[in-house]
């Protein structure tokens, strides 16, 4: 999937400013948790060589559980693309800031699995780097 960038014009409103942009901010993540997939697929095939058979797999079973996740957030993301589909009928500004406000929900939920991420990555990075360094 490729990025959505929507045009902003000068009749533009700024709730329809702030509608487009959380649709492009929207997209991204969608890539970015499309592109995390992929590489917890590849982190946990390089952890699987470089640390054969250890007795303690629990960054491994971390690393299906983020798998999981990020599965599950991605399958959000995308209902609530198909929720945001609805944000043409709007008609007053309460039904534009119900959107808004679900909107700052899902970006802290991603915020948060994000930061999850990466504290994994770091631990990982740490224990291959320690195996590679023996």
């Amino acid at each position: 999937m490729k990025a959505q960038y929507l045009e902003i014009y000068d009749h533009d409103s700024d709730v329809d400013i702030s509608h487009k942009a959380n649709t492009t901010e929207l997209d991204n993540w969608i890539c970015h948790i499309n592109y995390i997939e992929k590489e917890l697929v590849n982190l946990s095939g390089i952890y699987k060589v470089i640390t054969p058979k250890l007795e303690d797999d629990s960054i491994l079973n971390k690393l299906f559980k983020k798998q999981a996740e990020n599965e599950t957030l991605l399958n959000a993301l995308n209902k609530y693309v198909l929720v945001r589909s609805n944000l043409i009928e709007c008609d007053d500004m309460q039904c534009d800031m119900v959107y808004i406000t679900e909107h700052e929900s899902y970006r802290r939920s991603y915020l948060y699995h994000i930061d999850k991420y990466r504290r994994l990555k770091s631990e990982l990075y740490s224990i291959m780097y320690d195996r590679l360094t023996l």
